[in-house]
């Protein structure tokens, strides 16, 4: 805590002022109290609260502008940069970097990032193709011309859908790294669809499953999504499907029948 007491530079008797000022007030009665604490800082407020529609909508755009540059930049995202651009923008202020600039960046960036994502693509697709040769030779285990590859849990006694076919199935997605990016497992909720509305990799395996069957597939990236992402499945991915063919749309009235 600073010293309170007045300080003065000139010196009585060898002692300084502030010392001698000190035992006097020590002295007496009044000053023997130790001084008052000072008062707590009060709480910074929170941001003010939203209000108005025109509010909320405005920082809804906001956030997610930010959100989205934020992932389309990555590492190369700087916030505080960001919100000096925003908060310029909205005070109207002329600009720190002027369109020229800002446009070579950006395409720079790009081009960049394009190089590196195409790069990416590549090597997952030579990995993938790299799992297929290796898991070709795995006991069990059957490779189609198309290069499709299936693996046989259970055995299903049941018929055969057509790809025009309406089918309900169980099923859990994987990466070949093992990561899961889809499950009706999960969901507690098996899932129906038309047989050839789906990725071409399961188009050609249902049809050669019985109803009742569980398979393992093993799913080439050109018979799944190619160099597309498409969620959390990257570029050239190779995917690993374990299905239950539960049904078949109207098999059991054309059994009847």
């Amino acid at each position: 805590m600073v010293n309170q007491l007045p300080r003065f530079e000139q010196t009585l008797g060898g002692a300084t002022a502030p010392a001698l000022f000190l035992t006097a007030c020590l002295a007496l009665s009044g000053c023997a109290e130790p001084p008052a604490a000072p008062a707590a800082t009060a709480e910074p407020a929170g941001p003010a609260p939203l209000e108005t529609d025109d509010e909320k909508a405005s920082y809804f755009i906001g956030y997610g502008v930010t959100d989205e540059w934020r992932n389309r930049l990555g590492d190369q995202f700087d916030g505080a940069a960001f919100a000096a651009g925003l908060k310029d923008a909205v005070d109207e202020a002329i600009p720190r970097v002027d369109e020229e600039e800002g446009t070579r960046i950006m395409r720079a960036l790009s081009e960049a990032a394009q190089a590196d994502a195409a790069a990416q693509a590549e090597a997952q697709l030579k990995e993938g193709q790299d799992f297929l040769a290796a898991n070709a030779d795995k006991e069990g285990i059957t490779v189609l011309e198309s290069g499709l590859q299936y693996e046989v849990i259970e055995a299903g006694e049941g018929p055969k859908p057509k790809a025009t076919d309406t089918v309900t199935t169980h099923y859990e997605g994987k990466l070949i790294d093992g990561t899961v990016f889809d499950s009706s497992l999960a969901r507690g909720e098996p899932v129906s669809f038309a047989l050839n509305r789906v990725i071409p990799g399961w188009t050609e395996a249902l049809q050669l499953m019985p109803t009742g069957a569980k398979w393992r597939l093993f799913i080439p990236s050109e018979l799944a999504y190619g160099p597309r992402p498409a969620g959390q499945i990257p570029p050239n991915s190779t995917l690993i499907f374990e299905v239950e063919l539960i049904s078949i749309e109207g098999a059991d009235e054309a059994d009847e029948g």
